[in-house]
């Protein structure tokens, strides 16, 4: 059971990772080239597509993250800090996005091409450079949490 508990945090922190690699890589990168509209739409597609289930996501992945640490601790020491820094890292990508990228995705939601306010541009740019915070600090958890439990694998 213990490892199906650790494996099965791993593909959540996955997951979550592969959410914000994939908007990084594919929207993130060239946010800058798009219009007021074409940010707007986006914005809200994305929006849409991903809150509710980001939403379940995100604490579960802490959650088995925080048992798996539990399980870990009293068995394999060099793989308990690397879970403990995973769920640091993962602790961190959710602040980012709930103390910064919500607030803005909540203000996009309600924006149109008329009403879009004048400082657009400054919420999309910090809005990018969080999202870029919070890409890599999820990439680094995932690596982290990968490498202490393929360290136990004998």
């Amino acid at each position: 059971m213990k490892k199906i508990i650790e494996f099965t945090a791993l593909i959540l922190a996955a997951l979550v990772m592969g959410v914000f690699w994939g908007t990084w890589f594919t929207l993130t990168r060239s946010i800058h080239d798009f219009s007021a509209a074409e940010f707007i739409h986006i914005g809200k597609t994305i929006i849409a597509n991903v809150a509710i289930p980001m939403s379940v996501i995100m604490p579960a992945t802490l959650f088995l993250m925080l048992v798996s640490l539990r399980q870990v601790r009293r068995v394999d020491r060099v793989s308990f800090y690397f879970y403990s820094l995973s769920f640091l890292l993962m602790v961190t990508t959710v602040i980012i996005t709930v103390a910064v990228e919500v607030p803005i995705d909540n203000k996009i939601k309600r924006w149109t091409e008329a009403t879009i306010p004048s400082n657009w541009e400054s919420l999309r740019h910090t809005w990018a450079q969080f999202h870029t915070m919070r890409t890599f600090t999820s990439i680094a958890s995932v690596g982290f949490f990968a490498w202490g439990f393929f360290k136990q694998i004998k």
